[in-house]
């Protein structure tokens, strides 16, 4: 089992970290919006205060989501990229089985 702490707070890091029972940070928008720092300042501080994967998200549109994650994975050896992926609704399809047992 591992246990990430979910928080962007500098101080809440240092303290769990103290503890000995991290294994790694995960943060996401809300959090980040609490600190005063960008994401890149962000997410190079956590790195630089506990020594543990760090997830960062990308945040841009679909087309600037690579750029940026791979932005982020430059700024220290700990951070894994998180990007959100959401399955566009493509409506029924002609061989959903609803359909079919509709038809019939």
């Amino acid at each position: 089992m591992k246990i990430f702490l979910d928080t962007a707070s500098l101080k809440e890091i240092r303290e769990a970290a103290k503890l000995g029972v991290v294994d790694g940070i995960t943060t996401n928008p809300s959090l980040l919006a609490k600190e005063t720092a960008t994401l890149s300042r962000s997410s190079w501080r956590i790195c630089n205060t506990i020594d543990a994967p760090s997830q960062a998200r990308s945040w841009r549109p679909t087309r600037g989501v690579v750029r940026e994650g791979r932005h982020l994975a430059s700024l220290h050896k700990n951070i894994v990229v998180k990007v959100p992926c959401i399955a566009r609704a493509q409506g029924p399809r002609r061989s959903s089985p609803a359909r079919a047992s509709a038809s019939t």
